[in-house]
C-alpha cells in the first residue's frame, strides 16, 4: 500500500513529518550533500544548510576535468598518415605512426596522408617549335613528401603542381618538332616534363613527390585532323618500307658476299692449277733437255715410243707400212684392246705410220694419211 494512500500512514520516505505538502527540495539537497561529504570523509552540514561539501565538490570536478583533458589529447597516427602537431598555432613536431598524446588548448594535430597517390590531368593546346599545333593530355602522379611544407610552404599545392606541370610540359613541347614528338620521342618527352616539374616544386617547397607522368597519345585539332591521320599514315608506310628494304639487304648481301668469296676462291684455286701446270711442264722440259744433253740417241727414243704411245691409245684404226714390202696390214686394234667401236669412230680418220726394220736415232719418223698417201 503506497504511503500516501488512505490508510497506508503518513509514512515519508525523506525522512519528513507528517505533513501532507511536497518535501522539501532545499532539505533534499542537503542530505544529498552531507552523503557525499560522509562517502568522501567530510562532515555533515547543520540545519541551516551550511556545510563544508563545497570545496571538495569542486576537487572532483577539477579532477574529472584533468582526467577529460588527459584522455581527449591521445590521437592515434595511421600508418599511412603523418601528424603535424602545432603550438600556439606555430608548427612544433611531425609524429609518426602509432598513438601520441597533446595538451589540447595548446597543441593542435593535423594528420597528412603520404602514401596515398594522388592523381592530376591536365589538357591544353600547346605549340611545337616548328609552329604546329598538338593536343595534349598529361596525367601526373605524386605524393606527399614533407608534410610541414605541404601544409604551410604554399596556399594550395595540389594547385600548384598542375600548373608546373603544364609549364613544363609547354616548355619540352615548345623546344622540340612536331614529327620528334610524333615519332616516338615522347619518352624523353615525359622524363623531361617530370624533371622540371620537380624542379620547379622544390623551388616553392611544396612538398610534393613526382611519381609518375603519363603522356596521353597527341591529337592534333579538329580542323587538321585528316591531314594528321594521312602525315601519320605516310609516316608509318614509310618506316614498313624502310624495314622491307632492310630485310631485302640483309637477305641478298650475304648471298653476294658468299658467290663472291666463291668465285674468288675458284679464281684461286684456277690460277694455282694453271701456274702448278706450267710449273710442271717447264720443269719436266728442263729434266728432258738436261737427259737429252746427256744421252740424245736414248732420249729420241724415247720420245718416239711415248709419242707413238700417245697416237695409238687415241686411234681405233692403224694401217701399217713396211718399208721394203708391198703388203699392207690392217690391225684391229679395238678388239685387240677390249673396246667398242662408235659410229661416229668409222669415220675417223684412219693413220697410216710407217715403220722401218730398224729405226735408227736419225731415220725420221712420219705419219701418212690413208686417204691422200701423203706424209706427215
Amino acid at each position: 500500500m503506497a504511503w500516501n494512500e488512505p490508510g497506508g500512514g503518513n509514512k515519508d520516505p525523506w525522512g519528513g513529518g507528517g505533513n501532507d505538502g511536497p518535501p522539501d527540495l532545499d532539505e533534499l539537497a542537503r542530505k544529498m550533500r552531507d552523503r557525499m561529504n560522509k562517502f568522501f570523509g567530510g562532515k555533515g552540514g547543520g540545519s541551516g544548510g551550511k556545510g563544508t561539501g563545497m570545496p571538495l565538490n569542486f576537487g572532483m570536478l577539477a579532477i574529472v576535468a584533468v582526467l577529460a583533458w588527459v584522455l581527449f589529447g591521445i590521437y592515434i597516427i595511421e600508418p599511412a598518415e603523418r601528424g603535424v602537431v602545432l603550438r600556439f598555432g606555430k608548427f612544433h613536431t611531425i609524429t609518426g605512426p602509432g598513438p601520441h598524446w597533446i595538451m589540447r588548448g595548446i597543441d593542435t594535430v593535423d594528420k597528412v596522408d603520404v602514401d596515398n597517390l594522388r592523381t592530376i590531368s591536365h589538357r591544353a593546346k600547346m605549340l611545337t617549335r616548328d609552329e604546329n599545333i598538338v593536343q595534349v593530355e598529361v596525367a601526373v602522379q605524386y605524393q606527399v613528401r614533407n608534410a610541414e611544407n605541404y601544409l604551410f610552404q604554399v596556399r594550395d599545392p595540389d594547385y600548384t603542381l598542375q600548373e608546373a606541370a603544364e609549364s613544363a610540359l609547354r616548355e619540352v613541347i615548345g623546344g622540340i618538332k612536331m614529327d620528334d614528338f610524333l615519332s616516338g620521342g615522347r619518352g624523353a618527352i615525359v622524363q623531361q616534363t617530370k624533371d622540371l616539374t620537380q624542379s620547379i616544386l622544390d623551388k616553392y617547397k611544396a612538398g610534393l613527390m613526382i611519381t609518375s607522368v603519363n603522356l596521353q597519345d597527341p591529337q592534333p585539332p579538329e580542323e587538321v585532323q585528316g591531314a594528321f591521320e594521312d602525315a601519320i599514315k605516310a609516316r608509318e608506310d614509310e618506316q614498313r618500307y624502310r624495314n622491307q628494304a632492310e630485310a631485302y639487304a640483309l637477305d641478298i648481301l650475304p648471298k653476294a658476299r658468299g658467290d663472291a668469296t666463291r668465285m674468288r676462291e675458284a679464281a684461286m684455286a684456277y690460277r694455282d692449277k694453271v701456274i702448278a701446270n706450267a710449273e710442271g711442264e717447264a720443269s719436266r722440259f728442263s729434266q728432258t733437255l738436261v737427259e737429252y744433253e746427256k744421252a740424245p740417241e736414248v732420249t729420241r727414243k724415247r720420245m718416239y715410243l711415248e709419242t707413238m704411245e700417245y697416237v695409238l691409245a687415241n686411234n681405233s684404226k692403224v694401217l701399217i707400212q713396211v718399208t721394203n714390202g708391198n703388203n699392207l696390214m690392217y690391225i684391229p686394234l679395238d678388239k685387240l684392246m677390249g673396246k667398242r667401236v662408235l659410229p661416229d669412230e668409222a669415220n675417223l680418220e684412219e693413220e697410216q705410220i710407217t715403220i722401218t726394220p730398224s729405226p735408227s736415232a736419225n731415220t725420221p719418223v712420219g705419219r701418212t694419211s690413208s686417204r691422200d698417201g701423203g706424209s706427215r
